[in-house]
C-alpha cells in the first residue's frame, strides 16, 4: 500500500470542495473519514468508497473493482471510485453521499481501553 505525495493531495483537494474530509495515514495507505465516519481509502494512488448493495451496482456500472489489499482474490467492501467521477465535483458528492450512508449504516466500533 502506498500513496504519491501528488495523488493525496489531488484526492483530499478534490474530496474537500465537497464534504469535510480527514485523513489518516495507515500501512502505507491513507484512511478517509467524514463526521466520524470511515467512508474511504486512498491505495496505490486509487481512491476507493465503502460498499454495500446499495450502491455497488454504481461501481459495477462503471467496471470497478474491489479492493483487493492482499493481491489475491480475497476483498474488502470498498470498490474504486472511477477517475470521471474523482475529476467531476457533482457527481462526486453523490457518489460520496453514498459512501457516506453505507459507513453510517454500519455499526461502530468501539476502542479499546
Amino acid at each position: 500500500m502506498t500513496v504519491s505525495a501528488s495523488y493525496r493531495a489531488y484526492a483530499l483537494d478534490q474530496l474537500s470542495a465537497v464534504a469535510a474530509i480527514s485523513a489518516k495515514s495507515m500501512f502505507g495507505g491513507v484512511g478517509l473519514y467524514s463526521d466520524g465516519f470511515f467512508f474511504g481509502l486512498l491505495d496505490d494512488d486509487r481512491l476507493y468508497f465503502k460498499v454495500d448493495d446499495s450502491n455497488r451496482g454504481d461501481f459495477a456500472a462503471k467496471g470497478m473493482d474491489a479492493f483487493h489489499p492482499y493481491g489475491d482474490e480475497r476483498a474488502m467492501a470498498y470498490f474504486e471510485v472511477p477517475e470521471e467521477v474523482l475529476e467531476d465535483t457533482d457527481e462526486l458528492a453523490r457518489w460520496l453521499a453514498k459512501a457516506l450512508r453505507v459507513a453510517a449504516s454500519k455499526p461502530r466500533k468501539k476502542k479499546a481501553r
